[in-house]
């Protein structure tokens, strides 16, 4: 066994020698208390004009949790649909991150395929030039039944403090002729909690290569769970 392993190793035991009340109470502090009326986790809007032939075209945009720590991962989900006859096709989808986010760690889209059904692909987002980072395809079909779902990964800047609320910008959607919008006002808002005991142990263990950095730390995870899954991986890693 290699000497990073063992570092490794030793910094996971450090996180499940914690009190067990301790790990409980961090794991408690990733669910939010109640809801937020100045921190929205979703937002929804519709377009029904001469443009979209009188047919609502629908767009909604979420964020993954209602508090999240620096240093992990939040997802940002944009939903592109139609509530009636409507076939419009989605050739991209730009998603407008919070001010001092990077790149997208990864993204996806998840559209109807012929023969298929609903079907999810990673993709390669690229950067939009004004801040934001687009997804593209050739046209991705949607009718009542199927929207397309792009979703936007990203890791909360480290030197964010708890306590801040975070707000995203919004989305641009373009396509065929009708289902194109730009909306600034459709946003999504999470709280920065605390790092909880097991985030904050994995944390400082970046260098070793099992901190949060790596995305294994979900905002509202079970502690144990994702020590588990993290003893697994050094394991097979170091062997």
């Amino acid at each position: 066994m290699s000497s990073n392993t063992v570092r490794r190793i030793a910094a996971l035991a450090a996180a499940t020698a914690l009190p067990a009340g301790l790990l409980l109470a961090g794991a408690g502090a990733g669910v939010a208390s109640a809801a937020d009326p100045a921190c929205v986790q979703s937002s929804h809007d519709t377009k029904n004009d001469w443009s979209t032939v009188w047919i609502t075209h629908t767009y909604d945009k979420s964020v993954s949790a209602a508090e999240v720590a620096a240093g992990t991962n939040v997802t940002y989900k944009i939903v592109v649909g139609t509530t009636s006859i409507g076939n419009p096709y989605v050739n991209t989808i730009r998603d407008y991150p919070p001010a001092g986010f990077g790149a997208p760690i990864s993204a996806k889209v998840t559209a109807y395929h012929l023969a298929q059904g609903q079907v999810t692909n990673d993709v390669t987002p690229e950067p939009t030039g004004d801040g934001g980072w687009r997804v593209s395809s050739t046209g991705w079909f949607v009718n009542s039944g199927n929207p397309v779902t792009a979703e936007f990964t990203y890791r909360v800047p480290d030197n964010t403090p708890a306590g801040t609320k975070v707000t995203s910008g919004g989305i641009d959607v373009s396509g065929t002729v009708g289902v194109g919008v730009r909306r600034e006002n459709l946003t999504a808002c999470f709280n920065v909690r605390a790092k909880n005991p097991g985030e904050a142990v994995l944390g400082s263990a970046d260098g070793a290569g099992v901190g949060s950095a790596e995305g294994q730390l979900s905002s509202t995870g079970s502690i144990s769970d994702v020590l588990g899954d993290t003893i697994t991986r050094v394991l097979n890693n170091g062997s």
